[in-house]
């Protein structure tokens, strides 16, 4: 299968830079993650569980009512002089983290299976603090502890929707990171997680990272490595290119690899998969994480917070 990603954008030349998520976002993932759970075999149980999550943190994103709430005029100082607003360690100690996480549990607690709820009832016994380090590890982009390592996704889970809800609080999305900061969230400072290249008319051919943490994305020319920024190396690979063969429902997953740098970032096409999302697509094709991984010609480069990945 042969694919077109290094074409210019047809349908606009000057393409919105930064776009901010949905109020309904997780809603959206949730339904992603439960028609790829269908379709992805092997990872079937895995998907409906992490539908079941997404599905939890839209109840938590709509009705918890954490207690640190910006200010209307909070932000207005880093959007003016083109700063991220919603900076992580800038903000890391004033989220009311603990109740999104026990918004999420809640929600989740009524749809999960006996194998899961074991998580849930270790998350809850937890101190504040120990949440807190489970937190730190996670925007760290650390494995953890073994012991608790499955408790990090749910903790995770409670970080994107606090940031979400960061995002919603914005006046105005943030303008698009310039210099050498240009490949990281202009709204948290993050890691893009995947890109996406958009197929509908205003925007087709547009790239488009998308954040891991809060879910913003922005425009990134084609052609460029999300890390060195040089393309004078790129590869596409895919499953099929691989290893000639093809996963079901799963063949429009395809990494960016740089020769350059030794990194690779997955990117999906709307033109081939037109309710691609990147979280979600990026957790039903681990198999070609795997596959790279076994090869160690590239490392990846993206930051999901939902997958946490021992080196």
């Amino acid at each position: 299968m042969t694919h077109a990603f290094g074409n210019a954008p047809t349908g606009v030349m000057q393409p919105p830079e930064v776009r901010l998520p949905d109020a309904d976002h997780f809603a959206r993932r949730a339904r992603r993650l439960r028609e790829l759970a269908d379709r992805v075999a092997p990872l079937g149980d895995f998907l409906h569980f992490m539908a079941q999550l997404a599905q939890a943190q839209q109840a938590a994103f709509e009705h918890a009512t954490p207690a640190w709430q910006p200010e209307p005029r909070a932000f207005a100082l880093a959007l003016e002089h083109g700063m991220p607003p919603l900076n992580v360690q800038a903000l890391r100690s004033s989220i009311d983290l603990g109740t999104e996480l026990d918004a999420v549990l809640d929600a989740l607690e009524l749809h999960v299976g006996q194998a899961q709820r074991p998580l849930l009832d270790a998350l809850r016994r937890l101190s504040a603090a120990e949440i807190d380090r489970l937190a730190d590890e996670v925007l760290a982009g650390n494995a953890g502890e073994p012991t608790r390592r499955g408790l990090m996704p749910l903790v995770a889970a409670a970080l994107q929707v606090a940031w979400l809800r960061l995002t919603r609080a914005l006046p105005q999305a943030p303008a698009r990171p310039a210099g050498e900061v240009r490949t990281l969230c202009p709204c948290c400072g993050s890691p893009p997680l995947a890109s996406v290249i958009e197929a509908e008319p205003r925007y087709h051919g547009v790239r488009y990272l998308q954040c891991g943490l809060c879910a913003t994305q922005w425009y990134l020319e084609r052609s460029l490595c999300s890390v060195c920024e040089r393309s004078g190396k790129l590869h596409y690979l895919s499953l099929s290119s691989e290893t000639d063969e093809t996963e079901e429902g799963n063949a429009v997953a395809q990494a960016e690899a740089c020769g350059d740098c030794g990194s690779y970032l997955k990117i999906f096409p709307r033109e081939l998969e037109p309710a691609a999302e990147p979280l979600a697509d990026d957790l039903a094709s681990l198999a070609l994480d795997l596959l790279l991984g076994e090869k160690g010609r590239y490392r990846r480069s993206s930051f999901n917070p939902l997958l946490i990945v021992d080196d």
